[in-house]
């Protein structure tokens, strides 16, 4: 499109099979047509000026025969003709036609229908030729007295646009707008002549807000909206303009609309820095937060008191306000309830932690009572971490909160009953003084407990931190109790033999009678017993672990019977009672190794298992000092290392953050006077409707756009050689999860390429939304092509395609030009974010990292393949396990994951369905290696 063509706004697209109507054809129906068939010719004139025809010979049959015509369709019509067509000469002067229309137009503004008044009006606004207007310009000013407010407002709304474009026709309108306000009682049309005043004359309008300032609250709300956007202009202009207007936006604080109330918060927040407008903002926001039922409301609210938060001076203020914070917990989404939590415990002190305990601990035991919700596992895990996190701020809370967490051991949750786990442990470490409470609460829940690796940490914990004789004995007593009756392989053979119990009744079921095929008479009696079915037999917890196979829990286990057998020998004196003790406790560990030799539970017991559970016999069996000081002093210290370097990390992440809300001024920094500052490097004036509105428009500024050409170069990828018939290079523009491709397509040759059309397709979750239109180039001509694509997961992904065109006048095939893949890079479009060790082992335990790779090789032995893998890829320092997951390609995750898990603890490799052929033959089979998430 060339510079001395119309700009065309629209493109309507006209069906392929429908023959594009001749003007002679359309001249015949506008002229003798009736109404319905004028309407339709119309609207044909209409598309195909749209689309680029000229349809000069036209113009003057539809003054003729359609402007005369009081149809309000064809009325709608002909204000979207006189849009579109040339009004002009090619050297720009007005049609003399457009005289005859101008009449149509004043006669338009006059005519008794306050509908078609009012859209001629609006069509006004749109119009560009002062010699048009300028007719018209009385009646315009007529309509601000009509009686109907449609009417009057797109009035108001004419003469804005006119005074703007064209200030000569109307000089005195601020005038005219500022006399109409003030007698003017409708709400929208005094919203569009009070905005009119803020954008051409804001003296007038500041006059007249002088004068009702305090009936603003009368007010409807979209005039309400439009003051606080004036208050804020005038303000961020001159601030010695703050305590006249201060008044009313705390009045506005109170107005009934929500949107009234969102601004008038934060314009006061930036008029003002005292602590009574800081809470009264606050308090607002928070009541928006509980009244709004959008939870996009409620977050985006939530993200400016947390903003507010952020400024060291309004921080102490907010720490009032924890309770009112607190009430925004009512609301079911988990997102909104997380973002609370967060903000009331960087708001949490001593004066009020109090009160914030007992609320959590009332919101944890109603999600127990409530019915089971998707959330409200994820939502009571949130509270356990907040309750967690105040108890070790202020340690004297711990008391309160840990029996109420206790009782959440057994819940079905693991990750909320991990949580409290993690924070007794963590509690019984730190407070010598809660260890016989905690140490009581276990054992109460002990044997309640459904999740087998909570069950581990458990009996670690007690393990660990029983020291006295009565819990000791107490802690054996619920081993026993879970284990179920020994020896365990012994039981369970009479069960499954079906051998019944003494204490077990045996009944006769009703007898009933039956008749049989040949009409005698049948009776039959049932005999059954108390003793339910196995598979609904209710075992104890850790007799079920171990027969499902999971004996991890028995090394646990194991270690557990042999740090408090070691501490109660030490306790107890008599020499009897120690021996029998410990003969307990190996008699526990030797019938468990029995089980685990068996058939009976559903998986073997693993060698590593074997060798826990054997050293600890053996230990016990000697007894010495040596042992002793290993598994009861050296286990806690490790604890208390860790325990120390997250205490270390946590205080040097808080110091950071302290660091970086203290605005600290050194001796030689520059003094920068806001008279004399630039707009783009002013940070805290800048005008926040405008940072809204172009936050909308996805226009922020960002670190690069101090070199936009620059930053923009750099993603610009090459798509075609120099030398191809056509050059095309593309600029990749990421967006958050929308990719827009900007295509630059040259025709190098001296020929017109006609249907000249981008195909494109992808690979990966990549998705194109639209296929670009085919266009017509001239020799040597360019054009752009924009393609969407829209991005479904994170993960590279490629772009490729080609070009296919026609040439003009040739009878060849169709010519096409393969484009250069475009690489869609993951770290384009995903964001950085942060997680805790437990979420990303509960993340990447969700995952299934698990590759199969086909092995074919004469090596018959697993650990000698594994050795030439070694060598053969020179990683002699590794083990096979890790050299196998590097040779594999698997993963840079796994690699990352072993610094947080451990060098050995994750790389699990068996050789599946192997098939042995003889001692030269090869062995077929897959390698399956399986990322495990749990640290021993």
């Amino acid at each position: 499109m060339t510079a001395a063509e119309n700009v065309c706004y629209t493109l309507i697209n006209v069906p392929m099979d429908s023959e594009p109507p001749s003007e002679i054809s359309l001249k015949n129906d506008l002229e003798k047509g009736d109404v319905k068939l004028k309407t339709e010719a119309l609207k044909k004139v209409i598309i195909m000026i749209l689309n680029g025809e000229k349809l000069p010979g036209l113009l003057m049959t539809i003054i003729r025969f359609v402007l005369p015509l009081q149809d309000h369709t064809i009325k709608k019509l002909l204000l979207v003709f006189w849009e579109i067509v040339p009004k002009t000469t090619p050297d720009g002067r007005l049609l003399q036609e457009m005289i005859l229309v101008c009449d149509a137009y004043r006669k338009d503004l006059q005519h008794p229908n306050e509908f078609i008044r009012g859209s001629t009006l609006r069509f006004l606004c749109k119009l560009k030729e002062a010699e048009l207007l300028e007719p018209l310009m009385p009646a315009i000013r007529a309509c601000l007295e009509h009686r109907h407010s449609y009417v009057r407002r797109n009035a108001v709304l004419a003469i804005y646009t006119i005074y703007r474009n064209f200030e000569h026709l109307i000089p005195d309108a601020p005038e005219l707008i500022h006399d109409f306000l003030v007698n003017e009682k409708d709400a929208s049309c005094k919203r569009n002549a009070f905005m009119m005043l803020i954008h051409a004359d804001q003296d007038r309008a500041l006059d007249y807000l002088s004068t009702c300032i305090d009936q603003v609250q009368t007010f409807g709300d979209i005039l309400q909206l439009v003051i606080v956007e004036l208050i804020y202009k005038v303000c961020h202009a001159n601030p010695s303009e703050r305590a006249r207007f201060i008044r009313c936006i705390y009045n506005l604080l109170q107005s009934s609309s929500p949107a009234v109330k969102y601004e008038a918060a934060g314009t006061l927040v930036t008029l003002s820095s005292a602590p009574t407008a800081i809470k009264a903002a606050a308090q607002c926001y928070i009541d928006l937060i509980i009244k709004e039922s959008d939870n996009n409301v409620k977050l985006i609210v939530l993200d400016r008191l947390i903003e507010l938060k952020e400024h060291p001076s309004h921080e102490r203020v907010l720490q009032d306000l924890v309770m009112d914070i607190l009430r925004v917990l009512s609301t079911p989404d988990l997102e909104v309830r997380k973002k609370t939590l967060q903000l009331a415990l960087d708001l949490v002190s001593s004066r009020n932690v109090e009160e914030l305990v007992i609320v959590l601990k009332k919101e944890v035991i109603k999600t127990n009572n409530v019915t089971e919700h998707e959330d409200t596992d994820k939502y009571r895990q949130l509270l356990v971490r907040t309750l967690h996190s105040c108890s070790v701020r202020f340690p004297d809370m711990a008391a309160n909160v840990i029996p109420v967490l206790m009782e959440f051991l057994s819940d079905n949750n693991e990750a909320a009953a991990a949580d409290v786990l993690e924070f007794v442990r963590e509690a019984i470490q730190r407070f010598d003084n809660l260890r016989p409470l905690i140490v009581e609460k276990m054992l109460e829940v002990f044997h309640a407990i459904k999740s087998v690796k909570i069950y581990r940490g458990a009996l670690w914990i007690l393990g660990e931190y029983c020291s006295t004789k009565e819990d000791i004995q107490s802690v054996m007593t619920e081993v026993r109790r879970s284990l179920g009756e020994i020896p365990i392989v012994e039981s369970e053979i009479k069960k499954e033999a079906g051998e019944l119990k003494p204490e077990e009744e045996v009944s006769v079921g009703p007898v009933q009678k039956l008749v049989t095929e040949m009409g005698t008479y049948a009776t039959q009696s049932a005999l059954s017993s108390s003793r339910p079915a196995k598979k609904e037999e209710d075992r104890p917890p850790l007799r079920g672990f171990l027969l499902d196979g999971d004996f991890f829990v028995a090394a646990s286990l194991a270690t557990t019977l042999t740090k408090i057998a070691l501490r109660y020998v030490s306790l107890v004196q008599e020499k009897k009672k120690q021996n029998s003790f410990i003969a307990e406790a190996m008699l526990l560990m030797a019938t468990i190794l029995h089980l685990g030799k068996s058939s009976l539970p559903k998986k073997p017991i693993t060698d590593d298992d074997v060798d826990r559970i054997s050293l600890c016999l053996k230990v016990l069996s000697e007894c010495s000092p040596l042992m002793n000081d290993i598994f009861n002093k050296e286990c806690r210290q490790s604890l208390s290392h860790m325990l120390s370097a997250k205490l270390e990390e946590e205080k040097l992440s808080q110091k950071k953050e302290s660091e970086k809300r203290n605005v600290t001024v050194q001796p030689d920094d520059p003094i920068s006077f806001m008279q004399l500052t630039a707009k783009n490097e002013m940070s805290s004036k800048e005008d926040q409707f405008q940072l809204s509105l172009l936050a909308a428009m996805g226009n922020t500024q960002r670190k690069e756009a101090a070199d936009p050409l620059a930053s923009k170069l750099n993603k610009v990828t090459q798509l075609t050689g120099f030398s191809d018939p056509v050059y095309a290079e593309a600029y990749v523009h990421v967006n958050q999860y929308d990719i827009v491709l900007d295509v630059l397509v040259v025709n190098q040759t001296s020929d017109t390429l006609q249907n000249c059309t981008l195909e494109l397709a992808t690979l990966g979750d990549l998705k194109l939304v639209e296929k670009p239109s085919p266009l017509t180039l001239a020799p040597h001509d360019f054009a752009n092509i924009k393609a969407n694509v829209k991005v479904a997961s994170t993960e590279n992904g490629i772009i490729f395609g080609n070009i296919v065109y026609d040439v003009s006048g040739a009878a060849s095939d169709r010519n096409c030009v393969v484009l250069s893949d475009i690489h869609i890079d993951i770290m384009d479009y995903i964001q950085p974010a942060s997680c805790t060790d437990a979420e990303f082992r509960q993340m990447w335990a969700e995952f299934e990292w698990e590759n199969k790779v086909t092995v074919n090789t004469n090596i018959i032995d697993l650990n000698e393949y594994l050795q030439h893998i070694l060598k053969s890829t020179n990683m002699k320092c590794l083990t096979p396990e890790k050299a196998l997951s590097g040779y594999c390609g698997f993963m840079a995750a796994n690699l990352y994951a072993r610094s947080i898990f451990g060098e050995d603890a994750l790389a699990n490799v068996s050789i599946e369905k192997p098939i042995h052929l003889g001692p030269e033959a090869p062995v077929t089979g897959h390698i399956r290696i399986r990322a495990k998430s749990q640290v021993i």
